[in-house]
């Protein structure tokens, strides 16, 4: 009995979680992926990312995906860069307002439109952030350069995933109900 309570006790937590946010899971350019072919600033249109959202990059064995910062950005630098990936599934929280950049690691894909720029905006939903930014992401300056009007949105293949504070009145709620009913 007292398993089944747990049991029941971790479902109203679990059921927390997916009740309070309004974080998303993006996968970067959808059923094409991080590849040359894709046409990421069409991707792009419509979507509004905010902290607490994941970008999924997927991408071929060949490929690799790299954060820089946006001077580096400006001029496709392959060089100089934050962190690089190449695993061909990365994930990539964005746990900060500012502005992020992305490129392939082949220069020429990157000459080539195989690059992604995206404004992060505070969670309006969650508590304000305490962390310190992250070390060798650079600082966002005010005014970003996307258009965050419009006008053509393109359906994405967003998948939601749901965090945030209500967790603890649920995880209060579990841990109550498993002690009135052990008591």
């Amino acid at each position: 009995m007292r398993k089944q309570l747990v049991f029941v006790a971790y479902g109203l937590i679990a059921f927390g979680f997916a009740i309070t946010s309004d974080a998303n899971t993006y996968v970067v350019g959808d059923n094409s992926g991080w590849d040359i072919s894709t046409n990421l600033d069409t991707w792009e249109q419509g979507k509004k990312f905010i902290v607490g959202d994941v970008l999924v990059f997927q991408y071929a064995s060949t490929d690799s995906l790299c954060e820089v910062g946006q001077e580096s950005f400006r001029t496709c630098n392959t060089t100089n860069v934050i962190k690089c990936y190449s695993n061909g599934n990365t994930s990539i929280p964005l746990t900060r307002p500012g502005e992020r950049y992305f490129l392939c690691g082949n220069k020429l894909y990157c000459y080539s439109g195989m690059k992604l720029d995206v404004i992060v905006e505070r969670n309006q939903s969650a508590p304000a952030p305490t962390e310190a930014p992250l070390s060798g992401v650079p600082d966002v300056e005010s005014g970003g350069s996307k258009n965050n009007n419009p006008s053509t949105i393109v359906p994405s293949g967003v998948v939601s995933v749901r965090v945030g504070s209500n967790l603890v009145l649920m995880g209060l709620l579990g841990f109550w109900s498993v002690l009135i009913s052990v008591v």
